[in-house]
């Protein structure tokens, strides 16, 4: 298998790890916060495909939207497989070439804070239902579990990642 294509398949892989993350970790808050383990992503879906803007409707029981459902996960599924590329581009710059290790790092700690904030942000008008810190921690779990998957695969690339802080 050529660098690319194992670059592509880390990439995919990464994706997945994140994308499944987030989606348990929903899916858990909810149940734990007995609202049903699509309660989340069916207000995300209703507020980006249904014009969802009134905060006070969440307090109320809500019916389920399977195509708001699914049409958020897929959003979901692009945006992961997507950053899953981004991320694999920059860890093969840093372990190709150790000089540019500080901008891919900082590059892909960057874009974790970007999209926390975006996504908190976005989700501003229901922040009673999805509060800042469910954002980190779901963002974070992420990560974590991407990179633990990241680091088997690949045992150098965090000393790559950080070669511009020795």
């Amino acid at each position: 298998m050529t660098a690319a294509r194992s670059s592509f398949k880390d990439g995919v892989i990464v994706g997945l790890i994140a994308y499944a993350a987030v989606a348990a970790f929903y899916a858990a808050f909810d149940l734990l916060a007995a609202r049903g383990t699509l309660f989340t992503v069916n207000v995300l879906g209703q507020a980006v495909f249904r014009g969802l803007r009134d905060p006070s409707v969440l307090q109320l029981p809500m019916a389920t939207d399977m195509s708001a459902v699914f049409w958020y996960n897929a959003v979901h599924f692009v945006a992961s497989m997507a950053i899953g590329q981004v991320v694999l581009a920059l860890a093969d710059t840093a372990e190709r070439d150790p000089s540019r290790s500080g901008f891919a790092f900082t590059l892909i700690a960057s874009g974790f804070v970007i999209t926390v904030a975006g996504v908190g942000a976005l989700t501003a008008p229901m922040r009673a239902v999805l509060p800042w810190w469910s954002i980190v921690v779901a963002n974070a779990a992420a990560v974590v579990l991407a990179w633990a998957y990241l680091g088997m695969r690949r045992p150098g690339v965090f000393r790559a990642l950080t070669a511009f802080a020795r």
